[in-house]
């Protein structure tokens, strides 16, 4: 199993907003994508940052999961600052 890590930062003011984008668009892709196993988005106390961790069955699939984070268009507001995949050695 894999896993993709994103990291964002939010413009000040857009808490809501970002997050109407991430229940409207971002997660329903992400659902629909192949490979996936579960997903989880957490954001700052601030509003100001965000983080996901997705779990892929294999690393391709993670791996094209992370190419269709960087290619998705998204709105102004909302900035990667980190887009990596993991392999995943342990869970409980």
């Amino acid at each position: 199993m894999h896993a993709l890590l994103v990291n964002v930062t939010i413009d000040p003011g857009h808490k809501e907003d970002a997050r109407i984008q991430l229940e409207t668009n971002v997660v329903p892709r992400v659902k629909a994508a192949p490979g996936v196993v579960s997903g989880y988005w957490m954001e700052s106390a601030d509003g100001q940052h965000g983080a996901s961790v997705i779990l892929f069955e294999t690393e391709e699939t993670a791996r094209a999961g992370a190419d269709m984070a960087n290619s998705a268009p998204r709105p102004d507001f909302v900035h990667f600052d980190l887009v990596d995949v993991r392999e995943v050695v342990a869970q409980i």
